[in-house]
């Protein structure tokens, strides 16, 4: 799924000093949320959980150092984006180098002067916010809004591999809008945007589960991820995205199932293994496709091939 964004002016300090963190939790208070962590291990779970938009981690600390957490952090794909400015008592080259090396986008030395403290701060959080919005753009269809088709691929990737370290079903949907085409001949390019933003909407109010997925994959075709799903959820799924398209009594006069746009839906599911692709899940989604558009459109069709 797509990397999670740093949660807005989240500011995580990792020191096994507590006076260290009072003093700068007093600096910081009115910049945001503040977390605290007294050990490496410790700092790393808590980024994990929450991905705070900023880190202030000390160098000097009893079991981990601060640039082992840092490097740690910067490997982990949960907690990759996270900011991280160290903190150290050492003001050499040396320290500043090894610091920008591990990942660190600046360093603070102590003693402490509060004003460039506070100012180095908001600095990086507006800078995260900044990348943040950048970032969900590029993941993002320009017309419907949906993710786009490269986040899709990246998702499916790591869903197909959380899914086979815990041996559960992952399911896809694929969807075309029926007749599209004739639409757009029928009614106009314009009308045709104006369509493919409705039903992208309708369908998108259907994922509601954490880790669902619904994704733009191309022209009128659209795409969703449903973790944890076996063949019969996946097929209410499909049978439940049909019924929210027609419930939107869009007219389509030019189509040749009904008289208004619909929708032909392919669903498959599998235990992802060793031997098992992302491509083969797409490939069984896409022969259900074919099956719902050649037994009339218009309905859900799930591969029985396992």
């Amino acid at each position: 799924m797509p990397e999670p964004d740093a949660e807005p002016n989240l500011i995580l300090i990792i020191d096994d000093s507590a006076d260290t963190i009072r003093l700068l939790s007093g600096m910081l208070k009115d910049q945001g949320q503040i977390l605290f962590a007294t050990s490496g291990e410790m700092g790393i779970q808590l980024a994990q959980s929450r991905q705070p938009a900023l880190i202030l981690l000390d160098v000097e600390m009893t079991g981990m150092n601060g640039y082992e957490v840092c490097t740690a952090l910067k490997a982990d794909a949960a907690t990759k984006e996270c900011a991280v400015i160290i903190i150290t008592a050492h003001t050499g080259m040396d320290s500043e180098i090894r610091a920008l090396e591990a990942g660190a986008v600046d360093f603070i030395t102590k003693p402490f002067n509060p004003p460039v403290v506070r100012a180095r701060v908001q600095t990086h959080l507006r800078l995260q916010q900044h990348t943040a919005m950048m970032r969900q753009l590029a993941n993002r269809d320009g017309l419907t809004g949906l993710y786009n088709r490269r986040c899709f691929d990246e998702s499916l990737a790591q869903e197909f591999e959380r899914h086979r370290r815990q041996h559960s079903p992952l399911a896809l949907a694929l969807i075309d809008i029926d007749h599209f085409k004739a639409y757009n001949d029928h009614y106009g390019h314009p009308q045709g945007d104006v369509c493919l933003q409705r039903v992208a909407t309708a369908i998108d109010t259907v994922a509601r589960r954490p880790g669902e997925l619904v994704a733009r994959y191309g022209g009128e075709e659209f795409v969703i991820i449903l973790p944890h799903s076996d063949t019969h959820g996946a097929r209410k799924y499909g049978e439940r995205l049909c019924e929210v398209v027609r419930n939107l009594q869009l007219a389509h006069q030019a189509s040749e199932t009904a008289d208004q746009v619909t929708i032909s839906v392919g669903v498959a599911s599998l235990v992802p293994s060793v031997e098992s692709t992302t491509l083969q899940l797409i490939a069984l989604a896409d022969q259900a496709l074919y099956q719902a558009k050649a037994a009339g459109r218009n309905r859900a069709i799930v591969s029985t091939r396992p």
